[in-house]
C-alpha cells in the first residue's frame, strides 16, 4: 500500500508539508533559532500581559464612555503618568485596538456570530437603558439612532474577547521563557510543543464578558453561551492578525480604480506572516509600536545579538521584526497541528490523506508568506 503520509503533492511548499507531517515545525531547528523565538516571546508576553489588562479595563470600565480620555491608564491617573503619555514614553496600547478591530472587522467564529442576534441586541438595550437612565439627552439620540450604541457595546465585547484570548497566550508565552532558562526547552519541537499544549489546555476556557452599573451586574456575553477560547477567540484571531490583516497606509494605494487591495476581505494578506519587515519604524505602519513596545523588554541575551549584527541598534526594530516573524511561524505550527483532523501517527489511509490535503490547504496560503526567507 502506498503511504500517502510520505507523498505531498507537487506544491510549491512540499518541503514544508513533509515537515509537519513528520511533526515539524515550519521553522528550522536551530540553537540560534530557539534564542531568537524565545527571547522575542518573552518580551512578547510581558507586551500582552500589559495589553490584555488595558483591553479588558476598558470593557468593564469606558463601555459606552464616547469620549473615554483616559481609557490608557488602567484607572490609574496621575500627571506623571499623562506627561509620559503624552511623551510616548510608555506602552503603545493603541496597538491593542489595531488588532481588535481587524479582529472585529474580518469576524468569524461565534463571537461575531452571537453580536447580531437577538439575544445580543437584547442584552444591550438593558445595559443601554441602565447606563443613561437619567440622561434623556442619549435617550433620544439612541431614539434616533437604535444602532449606534449597540455597536459601541459590540466593539466592547471585541476588547474583552481579544484581552481574555491575550491574557492566556501571555502567561504561555512568559512559562515557556521560565522553562528556557531552566535548560527545560531546547529545540524548535518543544517550543511548538509546549504553545500547542498552552492552547489545548486553554481550549474550552469560557469567554465572558460582564459589566457593573449601579452595583448591578448585567451580563454581556453569558456563560451559558457557549464561547470558548480557542473557537471563539483564538482562531479568528489568528485568521485576522496573522492572515488577512489589513493594508497599511503609505504602503499601497487606496484608490479603487488603482486595484491594489483586494476587494474581497478573504484574499487580504496583510498579516504578520506576510509584512515585509523592512517599512517597520516608518508612519502608518502599525506594527511598528508593537516592537517598539517589545525592545524594551528584550532579554539580554537577545538584545546583544541584534547589537552584534551588521548594522547594530540603527535597524533594531526591523531586526526585531524577523524574529517575531519567526515566532508567529511556531505559534502558526502549533495551531495548524492542533487543529488536525487526525493523529499523526495514524495508520489509516483515509486519515493519512485527509491529513495530507488538510496541510495542503493551510500551505497554500504560505505560499507568498515570509515563511521562505525566515528559514534562509
Amino acid at each position: 500500500m502506498v503511504n500517502i503520509k510520505n507523498k505531498p503533492a507537487n506544491k510549491p511548499l512540499a518541503e514544508y508539508i513533509e515537515r509537519l507531517q513528520q511533526g515539524e515545525a515550519l521553522l528550522v531547528d536551530s540553537p540560534q533559532n530557539v534564542l531568537e523565538v524565545v527571547g522575542i516571546l518573552k518580551s512578547y508576553g510581558v507586551v500582552l500581559d500589559a495589553y490584555s489588562k488595558n483591553l479588558i479595563y476598558i470593557a468593564e470600565n469606558q463601555f459606552l464612555v464616547f469620549f473615554p480620555f483616559f481609557k490608557y491608564f488602567n484607572g490609574e491617573f496621575s500627571w506623571g503618568k499623562l506627561l509620559r503619555h503624552w511623551w510616548h514614553n510608555r506602552i503603545n496600547f493603541e496597538y491593542a485596538e489595531y488588532c481588535m478591530k481587524a479582529m472585529m472587522w474580518h469576524g468569524g467564529g461565534g463571537l461575531d456570530a452571537y453580536l447580531d442576534t437577538a439575544e445580543f441586541q437584547r442584552r444591550a438595550e438593558a445595559v443601554i437603558q441602565a447606563k443613561f437612565a437619567k440622561n434623556p439627552l442619549v435617550k433620544g439620540i439612541n431614539q434616533l439612532f437604535p444602532d449606534f450604541l449597540t455597536e459601541n457595546l459590540r466593539v466592547s465585547a471585541y476588547y474583552s474577547g481579544l484581552g481574555q484570548f491575550w491574557r492566556v497566550m501571555a502567561d504561555i508565552f512568559l512559562e515557556l521563557s521560565d522553562l528556557y532558562d531552566k535548560g527545560k526547552i531546547q529545540t524548535i519541537p518543544e517550543v511548538v510543543e509546549h504553545i500547542k499544549a498552552g492552547l489545548v489546555a486553554d481550549a474550552m476556557k469560557p469567554i465572558t464578558y460582564a459589566v457593573k452599573i449601579q452595583n448591578k451586574v448585567y451580563e454581556i456575553i453569558p456563560e451559558s453561551l457557549g464561547l470558548t477560547f480557542l473557537a471563539d477567540t483564538a482562531i479568528p484571531y489568528v485568521e485576522a492578525v496573522f492572515f488577512r490583516g489589513t493594508p497599511f497606509l503609505g504602503t499601497v494605494s487606496y484608490n479603487a480604480q488603482a486595484y491594489q487591495i483586494p476587494p474581497d476581505q478573504s484574499r487580504f494578506q496583510y498579516g504578520a506572516l506576510y509584512a515585509d519587515p523592512l517599512p517597520i519604524g516608518g508612519a502608518g505602519i502599525p506594527p511598528t509600536l508593537l516592537m517598539q513596545d517589545m525592545r524594551h523588554y528584550l532579554p539580554e541575551y537577545l538584545h546583544k545579538i541584534y547589537r552584534q549584527s551588521l548594522r547594530g541598534e540603527d535597524d533594531l526594530l526591523v531586526q526585531i521584526c524577523i524574529t517575531f516573524q519567526k515566532s508567529m511561524f511556531c505559534v502558526t505550527t502549533a495551531t495548524i497541528l492542533g487543529l488536525m483532523p487526525f493523529p499523526l501517527d495514524t495508520k489509516e489511509s483515509s486519515e493519512q490523506e485527509a491529513n495530507q490535503i488538510y496541510f495542503e490547504k493551510w500551505m497554500d496560503r504560505f505560499v507568498t508568506s515570509r515563511l521562505v526567507d525566515v528559514n534562509k
